[in-house]
Protein backbone atom coordinates (compact mmCIF):
# COMPACT_ATOMS: atom_id res chain seq x y z
CA UNK A 1 0.00 0.00 0.00
CA UNK A 2 1.42 3.45 -0.93
CA UNK A 3 2.50 5.67 1.97
CA UNK A 4 1.19 9.25 2.32
CA UNK A 5 4.57 10.43 1.03
CA UNK A 6 4.14 8.46 -2.19
CA UNK A 7 0.61 9.64 -2.92
CA UNK A 8 0.46 13.28 -1.78
CA UNK A 9 3.94 14.01 -3.16
CA UNK A 10 3.99 11.76 -6.20
CA UNK A 11 5.15 14.70 -8.36
CA UNK A 12 8.35 15.19 -6.34
CA UNK A 13 11.46 13.73 -7.94
CA UNK A 14 13.16 10.96 -5.94
CA UNK A 15 16.79 9.98 -6.34
CA UNK A 16 19.67 8.12 -4.74
CA UNK A 17 23.14 9.33 -3.82
CA UNK A 18 25.84 6.75 -2.96
CA UNK A 19 27.01 9.01 -0.12
CA UNK A 20 23.73 8.49 1.76
CA UNK A 21 21.65 5.44 2.66
CA UNK A 22 18.37 7.42 2.66
CA UNK A 23 16.23 8.11 -0.39
CA UNK A 24 16.32 11.77 -1.45
CA UNK A 25 13.31 13.91 -2.37
CA UNK A 26 14.49 16.86 -4.49
CA UNK A 27 12.29 19.94 -4.37
CA UNK A 28 12.28 22.91 -6.76
CA UNK A 29 11.14 26.53 -6.28
CA UNK A 30 7.48 26.59 -5.27
CA UNK A 31 7.48 23.00 -3.99
CA UNK A 32 7.49 21.40 -0.55
CA UNK A 33 7.76 17.89 0.87
CA UNK A 34 6.76 16.31 4.20
CA UNK A 35 7.57 12.79 5.39
CA UNK A 36 7.65 10.52 8.41
CA UNK A 37 10.06 8.17 6.63
CA UNK A 38 13.86 8.34 7.15
CA UNK A 39 14.46 10.47 4.05
CA UNK A 40 16.59 13.41 2.94
CA UNK A 41 14.92 16.47 1.43
CA UNK A 42 17.22 18.32 -0.93
CA UNK A 43 17.14 21.65 -2.73
CA UNK A 44 19.40 24.35 -4.16
CA UNK A 45 18.80 27.93 -3.00
CA UNK A 46 19.83 31.24 -4.47
CA UNK A 47 17.68 34.17 -3.38
CA UNK A 48 14.93 31.76 -2.35
CA UNK A 49 14.46 30.57 1.24
CA UNK A 50 13.77 27.11 2.65
CA UNK A 51 12.50 26.23 6.09
CA UNK A 52 13.44 22.79 7.41
CA UNK A 53 10.79 21.89 9.98
CA UNK A 54 10.32 18.79 12.13
CA UNK A 55 8.66 17.46 15.24
CA UNK A 56 11.41 15.40 16.94
CA UNK A 57 8.91 13.41 19.01
CA UNK A 58 6.53 12.50 16.18
CA UNK A 59 9.43 11.90 13.78
CA UNK A 60 7.84 13.99 11.03
CA UNK A 61 9.77 16.52 8.97
CA UNK A 62 9.35 18.70 5.93
CA UNK A 63 10.93 21.43 3.86
CA UNK A 64 9.65 24.13 1.51
CA UNK A 65 11.32 26.33 -1.12
CA UNK A 66 9.75 29.74 -1.71
CA UNK A 67 10.71 32.66 -3.93
CA UNK A 68 8.46 35.50 -2.74
CA UNK A 69 7.45 36.56 0.78
CA UNK A 70 3.67 37.08 0.51
CA UNK A 71 1.00 38.24 -1.94
CA UNK A 72 0.87 42.00 -2.33
CA UNK A 73 -2.21 43.50 -0.73
CA UNK A 74 -5.29 41.39 0.01
CA UNK A 75 -4.53 37.75 -0.82
CA UNK A 76 -8.26 37.12 -1.22
CA UNK A 77 -8.10 39.09 -4.48
CA UNK A 78 -4.98 37.27 -5.66
CA UNK A 79 -5.88 34.04 -7.43
CA UNK A 80 -2.29 32.87 -6.95
CA UNK A 81 -2.24 33.79 -3.26
CA UNK A 82 -2.61 30.21 -2.12
CA UNK A 83 0.58 29.16 -3.84
CA UNK A 84 3.75 27.77 -2.30
CA UNK A 85 5.77 30.24 -4.37
CA UNK A 86 4.84 32.57 -1.48
CA UNK A 87 6.47 32.12 1.92
CA UNK A 88 3.18 32.92 3.65
CA UNK A 89 1.52 29.89 2.09
CA UNK A 90 4.60 27.65 1.92
CA UNK A 91 5.17 27.93 5.68
CA UNK A 92 1.51 27.26 6.43
CA UNK A 93 1.39 24.21 4.15
CA UNK A 94 4.45 22.50 5.61
CA UNK A 95 3.43 23.15 9.21
CA UNK A 96 -0.13 21.95 8.60
CA UNK A 97 1.06 18.77 6.86
CA UNK A 98 3.38 18.00 9.77
CA UNK A 99 0.52 18.52 12.24
CA UNK A 100 -1.69 16.18 10.18
CA UNK A 101 0.94 13.46 10.59
CA UNK A 102 1.04 13.80 14.37
CA UNK A 103 3.25 16.83 14.91
CA UNK A 104 2.55 19.37 17.65
CA UNK A 105 3.12 23.07 16.98
CA UNK A 106 5.00 23.93 20.18
CA UNK A 107 7.46 21.07 19.56
CA UNK A 108 8.43 22.17 16.04
CA UNK A 109 12.12 22.72 15.37
CA UNK A 110 12.69 25.13 12.48
CA UNK A 111 15.93 25.82 10.61
CA UNK A 112 16.14 28.52 7.91
CA UNK A 113 18.43 28.71 4.90
CA UNK A 114 18.93 30.79 1.76
CA UNK A 115 18.17 34.38 0.90
CA UNK A 116 21.47 34.97 -0.88
CA UNK A 117 22.17 38.06 -3.00
CA UNK A 118 22.96 36.28 -6.25
CA UNK A 119 21.63 38.97 -8.60
CA UNK A 120 23.38 42.24 -9.42
CA UNK A 121 21.27 45.35 -8.96
CA UNK A 122 19.63 47.43 -6.29
CA UNK A 123 16.80 45.05 -5.37
CA UNK A 124 17.93 42.36 -2.96
CA UNK A 125 15.26 39.67 -3.31
CA UNK A 126 17.08 37.35 -0.94
CA UNK A 127 17.23 39.94 1.84
CA UNK A 128 13.49 40.57 1.47
CA UNK A 129 12.80 36.84 1.79
CA UNK A 130 15.09 36.55 4.82
CA UNK A 131 13.47 39.49 6.60
CA UNK A 132 10.01 38.15 5.89
CA UNK A 133 10.67 34.65 7.22
CA UNK A 134 12.30 35.96 10.40
CA UNK A 135 9.31 38.24 10.96
CA UNK A 136 6.96 35.29 10.35
CA UNK A 137 8.82 33.25 12.96
CA UNK A 138 8.49 36.06 15.51
CA UNK A 139 4.78 36.59 14.80
CA UNK A 140 4.06 32.87 15.17
CA UNK A 141 6.09 32.50 18.37
CA UNK A 142 8.89 30.39 16.88
CA UNK A 143 12.59 30.77 17.55
CA UNK A 144 14.85 29.44 14.77
CA UNK A 145 17.02 26.53 15.88
CA UNK A 146 19.39 27.64 13.11
CA UNK A 147 19.34 30.50 10.60
CA UNK A 148 21.86 30.62 7.75
CA UNK A 149 20.48 33.51 5.69
CA UNK A 150 21.94 36.15 3.41
CA UNK A 151 25.50 36.33 2.07
CA UNK A 152 26.20 36.16 -1.66
CA UNK A 153 26.46 32.39 -2.09
CA UNK A 154 23.86 29.94 -3.35
CA UNK A 155 23.44 26.90 -1.12
CA UNK A 156 22.84 23.19 -1.56
CA UNK A 157 20.75 21.99 1.40
CA UNK A 158 20.28 18.37 2.53
CA UNK A 159 17.72 18.00 5.34
CA UNK A 160 17.50 14.68 7.17
CA UNK A 161 13.80 14.83 7.95
CA UNK A 162 13.71 12.49 10.95
CA UNK A 163 16.91 13.48 12.76
CA UNK A 164 16.92 17.19 11.92
CA UNK A 165 20.50 17.07 10.66
CA UNK A 166 21.23 19.54 7.87
CA UNK A 167 24.17 19.57 5.48
CA UNK A 168 24.78 22.88 3.70
CA UNK A 169 27.27 23.48 0.91
CA UNK A 170 27.82 27.05 -0.24
CA UNK A 171 28.52 27.36 -3.95
CA UNK A 172 31.05 29.80 -5.38
CA UNK A 173 29.49 32.54 -7.49
CA UNK A 174 31.47 31.47 -10.56
CA UNK A 175 29.61 28.15 -10.47
CA UNK A 176 26.21 29.66 -9.95
CA UNK A 177 24.95 30.10 -13.57
CA UNK A 178 22.55 27.13 -13.36
CA UNK A 179 20.95 28.40 -10.16
CA UNK A 180 20.63 31.91 -11.59
CA UNK A 181 19.03 30.53 -14.76
CA UNK A 182 16.62 28.30 -12.80
CA UNK A 183 15.41 31.13 -10.57
CA UNK A 184 15.17 33.54 -13.51
CA UNK A 185 13.12 31.01 -15.51
CA UNK A 186 10.85 30.43 -12.52
CA UNK A 187 10.35 34.18 -12.05
CA UNK A 188 9.52 34.57 -15.76
CA UNK A 189 7.00 31.72 -15.61
CA UNK A 190 5.36 33.25 -12.55
CA UNK A 191 5.19 36.60 -14.35
CA UNK A 192 3.49 34.99 -17.37
CA UNK A 193 0.99 33.25 -15.11
CA UNK A 194 0.37 36.47 -13.22
CA UNK A 195 -0.23 38.45 -16.38
CA UNK A 196 -2.69 35.84 -17.56
CA UNK A 197 -4.62 36.15 -14.30
CA UNK A 198 -4.27 39.90 -13.69
CA UNK A 199 -1.94 39.37 -10.72
CA UNK A 200 0.72 41.96 -10.02
CA UNK A 201 4.06 40.60 -8.82
CA UNK A 202 6.30 42.75 -6.66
Amino acid sequence: MPTPDQTAFAHIRRMRDPRFSEEIAAILPGEFFVTREPMIIYTVLGSCVSACIRDPIAGVGGMNHFMLPAPKGDSRTDTWGESTRYGSYAMERVINEILKLGGVKHRLEIKLFGGGKIYDGAMDVGANNARWVLDFMKREGFVPAKADLGDVHPRKVYFFAQTGRVLVKKIERVKNDTIFAREAEYQQRLQREAEASDVTLF
